[in-house]
């Protein structure tokens, strides 16, 4: 098999598994992929995963990616409020939330970081089209705001609020404090009805 014809078959998925290869060439030789990685061809995204070179330099495919090399995950944390821009900072690590155990990968498109999350909090997810038709799973404004107060409880008073720095014109004009304050109740902690109310006392919500 040439590159051409492995390209030709498999480049709309922009990631792919072995498995998936498997299941289209059975006996297909997985040395070529080593060889192809070296060639610059592919990226290897982590053990068993690959992605085609050319997205390299396309937007938010870093992000697909981080959804489909472990699962079950979403985008939250810094990269979701970053993505959102309430945030000023770019973000390093792309940073999701998984049921399985919290881990890391380094690759070509970046550095990949899964903190782990209980099974039953797994919710509060957007569905961000690109434009292959694939699709981002990422946290809404309220919930990755949630989420980083449930995982770095040192955000736990007025001043720390304050040094997270976050965009007032967004959370005036588009927060959803409704919303917010429905998703909490599901944490059922205690702690983070405490963080959320040093939340809304910092930026007058």
């Amino acid at each position: 098999m040439t590159y051409l014809e492995f390209k030709d078959k498999l480049y709309e998925l922009a990631c792919f598994n072995i498995n998936q290869i498997y299941a289209w060439q059975p006996d297909f030789d997985r040395n070529n992929l080593t060889r192809w990685v070296k060639r610059g061809y592919l990226i290897r995204l982590r053990q068993g995963y690959f992605a085609f070179a050319e997205y390299k330099g396309k937007p938010d495919y870093s992000l697909y990616f981080a959804n489909l090399i472990y699962r079950p995950s979403y985008i939250s944390l810094h990269t979701a409020l970053s993505f959102y821009g309430i945030i000023p900072e770019s973000v390093v690590q792309i940073t999701s939330v998984t049921s399985l155990k919290t881990e890391s990968f380094s690759n070509d498109f970046g550095e990949f970081s899964y903190k782990n999350f209980k099974e039953n909090l797994m919710f509060g997810y957007d569905l961000k089209p690109l434009e292959n038709k694939s699709i981002i799973k990422i946290a809404s404004p309220e919930k990755a705001i949630l989420d980083l107060l449930y995982l770095y409880p040192f955000y736990n008073s007025v001043q720390e609020m304050r040094e997270l720095r976050f965009d007032e014109d967004f959370l005036y004009e588009n927060l959803n404090t409704r919303l917010l304050m429905e998703h909490c109740s599901l944490f059922e902690s205690k702690a983070l009805d405490q963080r959320v109310r040093q939340l809304f006392k910092a930026y007058g919500l």
